[in-house]
């Protein structure tokens, strides 16, 4: 059996989600791949600082956050000397070195950029010679992304193929497959879903902040609060039971009742977005991939400074979500989408213009034919 690595990383959850995708779609051609944590695998204490900086600076600082995301995207500035006194740098290659020779991978996959950069290093001096593909999570680059050694590069969209080959890479190298979603993301009942949460035949607006609960959603829903129009909202909290128990005391204060559902962590997110009108999220990679493929409008209040800037950017692009600004509050949105249901269904005819519906199953095939 042919088998590979597929090289993540736990900052967010949408490097792993990628690649689950993806060793599942390799499966189904009998391609062994081996899910590798790399940071993880690299040094577990750099693996707590970097995943859990990341989650924490999303939730606290985010503006730090990204100023700190524009500076690396610098990176291509760097001497090579600079790079070679990087400790941490340094210790990934020669860890991920001894597991390719451990395992004698016919090909690389990866959906972060740190382990990407080692491995490309590797192949740079003739340490390995296999496919190394590298797959993007946002609907924009990175100067981290972009290695002299990587072979193909999957994106989200043309849109992003158009921003790669401005920063130089060769257009044949690029291919707009899409982000991988799992199979299972797909295979929803809505109608389960809202009988379990007891939902009822209404305008449904569904709220979320990501696996961790980063952005304004206290504020966001505050604001729904001061609506007159007749809608439900169900909120996921995610792993964030801080946020949950804040939202519930918001919900039980307010005057106006509202039909609301808080939810924890929970993994009916397809089942929620299938029965909701409108998604008020922060645009993370992979959730904006899976409200593409529900064919769900979003509306954006909050978003962390960086990749999910640029992704909104994407999405205002392609006219595929709806920001707030100081004068378009979220609650006069909301209300105008209501009362202006075309405007919503103008979107839906977007989203279908831009959604790739194959992406893990193509960038099983285009690895195949690598080999």
């Amino acid at each position: 059996m042919k088998k590979g690595i597929i090289l993540s990383a736990s900052t967010g959850a949408g490097h792993n989600k990628a690649a689950k995708a993806i060793k599942d779609a390799l499966a189904e051609r009998s391609i062994d791949a081996q899910i590798v944590d790399s940071l993880r695998f690299t040094n577990k204490a750099i693996d707590l600082i970097i995943s859990r900086g990341y989650e924490k600076s999303a939730l606290y600082t985010p503006n730090a956050y990204g100023k700190v995301y524009r500076i690396y995207d610098d990176f291509k500035i760097m001497t090579s000397a600079e790079k070679k006194v990087n400790i941490f740098f340094a210790y990934m290659v020669k860890r991920l070195k001894k597991l390719i020779d451990d395992k004698k991978p016919s090909f690389i996959v990866g959906t972060h950029p740190f382990p990407l950069m080692a491995v490309s290093k590797l192949k740079e001096k003739g340490e390995i010679d296999i496919p190394i593909i590298s797959v993007l999570t946002d609907y924009t680059t990175h100067s981290t992304w972009i290695q002299s050694h990587v072979d193909k590069y999957i994106v989200g969209d043309e849109f992003v193929k158009c921003i790669m080959t401005e920063e130089g890479v060769a257009s044949e190298k690029i291919f707009p497959y899409g982000i991988p979603i799992e199979k299972a993301f797909m295979r929803n009942n809505s109608t389960d879903i809202r009988t379990s949460l007891n939902l009822n035949d209404k305008f449904t607006i569904l709220m979320m902040g990501g696996s961790f609960g980063a952005g304004n959603v206290k504020k966001a829903l505050k604001e729904l609060l001061q609506s007159d129009s007749d809608f439900q909202i169900v909120v996921v909290a995610g792993k964030n039971l801080a946020l949950k128990d804040k939202l519930e005391k918001i919900t039980a204060a307010s005057e106006k009742r509202k039909d609301i559902r808080i939810l924890g962590f929970t993994d009916k997110v397809s089942e929620l977005m299938s029965c909701s009108d409108v998604l008020i999220t922060k645009p993370g990679g992979l959730t904006t991939t899976e409200a593409l493929a529900a064919g769900i409008p979003l509306v954006i209040p909050y978003y962390i400074p960086g990749q999910e800037e640029e992704n909104l950017t994407f999405l205002l692009n392609n006219g595929l979500c709806v920001r707030t600004s100081e004068k378009c509050s979220l609650k006069m949105i909301v209300d105008f989408l209501i009362q202006n249901p075309e405007r919503l269904q103008r979107i839906r005819e977007n989203i279908k213009l831009v959604h790739k519906s194959d992406s893990a199953k193509n960038i099983a095939k285009l690895i195949e034919n690598s080999l």
